[in-house]
């Protein structure tokens, strides 16, 4: 009985540090690669603190190190007007960079990258006042090199398939704020990731160019790299400007390329 009892008490103290763990708020730290990063990713510019334009929210422990949610969320009045995903201590730090249309402010966006070790995840907006950062340290590890989930072949014959989410209900008047997320299929392999057959390395192969427009406007442009996940996923806040589809194209690192409008009021 004790012993249950015992066994009992471990469980509590487990999943309360857990929930403890799930609420921490895990601010950049001074440790790591980026004194390194630094000049390769912004240059000369003087990054300044960028807690009163933008928060960036990414979990403390993630779940999954292949598929880590991260959100820029705009809080100030400056615009910004791109902005770069940097995981520091991945083998390819540099995630994602972004470059956003008028319709996409104040920016609201979110994305989900892969982790390779404990890291600083940070984000540096280029804005008419400068240079802004900010970020969170996150704990994951093997986000890289993470087996994918389906089969090469799977994988391959799936590629490029797009789907557009509306949220909120349809139709919406032009002026108005809008919420949507589009997914794509696509393997976006590291090149550190082995075929599960055959236990070779297979070659890095994902999603290097990316554009979306609503009608002829565009809304964000990204260059990507390996730490963008598989399948990648991309949620925003736009203003309507009135056409009726979300016009995507997208290039990988093979120069196959993916093109599709799709519905804004479509419900999935």
């Amino acid at each position: 009985m004790k012993s249950l009892l015992a066994a009992s008490l471990l469980a509590l103290m487990a999943q309360s540090a857990l929930a403890a763990d799930t609420t921490v708020r895990n601010p950049l730290t001074d440790e790591g690669s980026w004194e390194y990063l630094r000049e390769e990713m912004i240059g000369d510019a003087v990054a300044q603190d960028g807690a009163a334009v933008f928060e960036v929210e990414a979990p403390y422990r993630a779940h999954d190190a292949a598929t880590v949610p991260v959100t820029i969320h705009q809080t100030g009045d400056v615009p910004i007007n791109n902005f770069k995903v940097i995981v520091d201590e991945n083998p390819a730090p540099m995630a994602g960079h972004f470059t956003v249309g008028e319709a996409m402010l104040p920016l609201d966006f979110e994305l989900r990258v892969r982790v390779d070790m404990y890291s600083n995840l940070r984000v540096v907006a280029e804005t008419p006042d400068g240079v802004f950062m900010d970020g969170r340290f996150v704990k994951a590890s093997g986000g890289c090199s993470a087996p994918a989930t389906k089969d090469a072949a799977l994988a391959l014959a799936s590629m490029g398939q797009m789907k557009l989410r509306q949220f909120g209900d349809a139709p919406m008047a032009s002026g108005q704020k809008r919420e949507a997320q589009i997914m794509i299929r696509h393997p976006n392999y590291s090149g550190m990731q082995r075929d599960q057959i055959t236990q070779l390395f297979m070659e890095a192969h994902f999603i290097s160019d990316l554009e979306v427009y609503q009608g002829d406007d565009l809304l964000f442009t990204m260059e990507g790299g390996i730490s963008i996940s598989e399948n990648p996923v991309f949620r925003f806040t736009y203003t309507d400007n009135g056409a009726p589809t979300l016009r995507i194209r997208a290039e990988d690192t093979e120069g196959n390329v993916f093109e599709q409008e799709l519905a804004k009021d479509a419900r999935t």
